[in-house]
């Protein structure tokens, strides 16, 4: 399957709502799960289960902070009130878009003090992020399935006028405030799927071009007016990114902003543009270029969607006026059928998608050990640093487990959970930190080990924060107080190295080496996971000795050690009261013999 064409929908929302349905039930998402799902369609997330955890904030005072996405390593912020109806509705209520308002004030200026504590770690986190300028981009939206109005639209621009207010100092910031309703979830889905929207015919007349073409692909690379650019962007505007629609941020006033910069080019330097940008990358259905004459070649298109330089294009197509005919801007137009490649030219395309760390060990030969490794066992697999297209999105499943938090279980597990939450992409870049987790020692079985209790840990996490919204079972007070503890930012990598240190005492033997480490057997993500219960249940009713641990609502390294030693003390004498506790998990786990080396 390749590029598809774009079909005229029935009813308004089908696609997105389908492709929502089976994205919440893969990945067992609760209320707010639609904004996920928007973020995912918007920017694409690595590990959907571990964002849930980290960004939906749960029910109780959550100050309208429904979720508080963060990338640092993309300077991404998104900040949404989520809404969702059972039924249809004409719209949304806008009283749900006017709290992005108070959202905005609790997040920006409010006193950390007064931030309730499961979000303290999260408002620090963000606040420290502007302080050091690692946020470029901050999204606010209203999502929702339902139509879109204006009374929603207008409240969701009054909070980023609020926002823009309470970061007038920070200049490098961009502010987006979007009604998210089925219209726009629909078209960033049909993005997902690159589909090409526009199917249109053009003509062009172009001075020269070169085509090449392989067995997988053709293209063609010219030089195409501006003035063409800005009359398909006024034509049509974001359905020319139709194929990507990640890429297009829009173009604000000021020093930081490329798109600015680009307008300033294009009307001030007109002939020299070609050489100050690196253009356009763009999928056509199909092309025809004809021959050589005195009057250039003319250049037939059918179909296209921009997957590289779409700031470019937006910033062109945005100018007041149409630009000089001396405005020349280099474009290669791609044709092809192969729906990997396709998926790989808008990936590798994409400036907005950058090769990201994992990307550079994804062919080194431990993680094509693992890869096959896991091709082995049974409800389980594994990334290993490859990533596909932007359509994998729906095709993800909850048992695939996403490289980086691989990489940040396994450091936790060994040792290290600050530097499992605060440095996931340095995991895979730094040689000392790569190679302490994964060599020749570290085997699918033992990945599957520690994973297991981490996933074990999130969903406590998810599973408790979905029942304070239950009005029929309320939370216990011991449920409460683990529900508080687990929100706590990198609670999970925390408790991972606790009951890593723990395990001797648990299974009654020495262990040489954590990494001979595994379940007897087969078995799945889910049944490992399972496998945990009793383990978590001693475990988090004394989470209480780990509170110093954590700094502003974050795990940190003061107070670690002493934490955890108060934690093992108090464990083992629970444990010398109850010797027989951990029996039957004891009878599932094996320990192998690790060579040095």
């Amino acid at each position: 399957m390749g590029v598809t064409v774009a079909q005229s929908s029935t009813k308004v929302g089908e696609s997105w709502k389908a492709a929502f349905k089976q994205f919440a039930s893969s990945f067992e998402l609760g209320v707010d799960g639609i904004g996920l799902f928007a973020i995912d369609q918007r920017f694409g997330i690595d590990d959907v289960r571990t964002a849930a955890a980290e960004s939906i904030t749960g029910g109780g005072d959550d100050k309208k902070l429904d979720i508080i996405y963060m990338d640092v390593n993309r300077g991404l912020l998104v900040v949404a009130q989520c809404f969702e109806s059972p039924k249809v509705k004409a719209s949304a209520p806008a009283n749900k878009a006017s709290d992005l308002n108070t959202a905005v004030a609790w997040l920006l200026s409010s006193s950390l003090e007064s931030v309730p504590e499961g979000l303290r770690g999260r408002v620090s986190e963000v606040r420290d992020a502007i302080d050091v300028d690692l946020i470029q981009d901050f999204h606010l939206w209203y999502v929702h399935n339902a139509p879109e109005s204006r009374n929603a639209s207008a409240e969701v621009s009054n909070a980023e006028k609020t926002a823009a207010k309470l970061l007038a100092k920070r200049g490098g910031i961009q502010i987006f405030g979007a009604e998210v309703g089925s219209e726009t979830l629909e078209r960033w889905y049909l993005g997902s799927k690159r589909t090409i929207k526009v199917t249109d015919k053009f003509s062009l007349r172009v001075s020269d071009a070169i085509e090449t073409e392989s067995a997988r692909w053709s293209a063609v690379t010219t030089l195409v007016s501006g003035a063409w650019l800005h009359r398909m962007f006024a034509d049509h505007k974001e359905d020319l990114f139709s194929a990507n629609v990640r890429n297009y941020l829009g173009s604000r006033r000021s020093d930081a902003n490329i798109n600015n910069g680009i307008k300033e080019t294009a009307v001030d330097e007109p002939a020299d543009f070609s050489v100050y940008n690196n253009g356009l990358t763009a999928l056509v259905l199909d092309y025809k270029l004809g021959g050589r004459s005195r009057n250039g070649r003319r250049l037939d298109i059918t179909g296209i969607s921009v997957v590289n330089g779409a700031q470019t294009t937006g910033s062109i197509g945005s100018l007041s006026d149409e630009p000089s005919e001396d405005l020349l801007v280099p474009v290669r137009f791609v044709k092809s059928s192969d729906e990997d490649l396709l998926g790989r030219i808008v990936k590798f395309n994409n400036l907005q998608n950058k090769v990201q760390a994992a990307d550079f060990r994804s062919g080194d030969e431990i993680q094509n050990r693992l890869r096959a490794e896991f091709a082995q066992m049974t409800g389980v697999s594994y990334d290993g640093g490859r990533r596909g297209g932007s359509s994998d999105a729906i095709k993800r499943s909850r048992t695939a487990l996403a490289s980086y938090t691989v990489g940040q279980v396994l450091t936790a597990f060994h040792g290290d959970p600050v530097a499992a939450y605060d440095k996931k992409a340095d995991i895979w870049v730094d040689d000392a930190m790569y190679s302490r987790i994964f060599s020749e020692r570290t085997t699918a079985t033992h990945i599957l080990f520690a994973y297991s209790l981490y996933d074990a840990l999130t969903t406590r996490l998810l599973t408790l924060r979905e029942k304070t919204r239950s009005a029929d079972a309320p939370l216990t007070e011991a449920e409460a107080k683990e529900l508080e503890f687990l929100s706590l930012k990198g609670a999970p990598y925390l408790l991972a190295e606790v009951i890593a240190r723990a395990l001797e005492s648990i299974l009654g033997k020495t262990i040489p080496n954590r990494f001979g480490l595994r379940f007897k057997g087969n078995v799945s993500l889910s049944d490992a996971a399972g496998l945990w219960g009793t383990v978590i249940d001693a475990v988090l009713p004394l989470s209480d000795q780990l509170l110093p641990a954590f700094n502003r609502g974050r795990v940190s390294r003061e107070g670690k050690e002493a934490a955890i030693s108060a934690f093992e003390g108090l464990f083992q004498a629970l444990q010398n009261l109850q010797p027989d506790a951990f029996k039957e998990f004891a009878k599932k786990v094996s320990i192998d013999e690790i060579k040095a080396g």
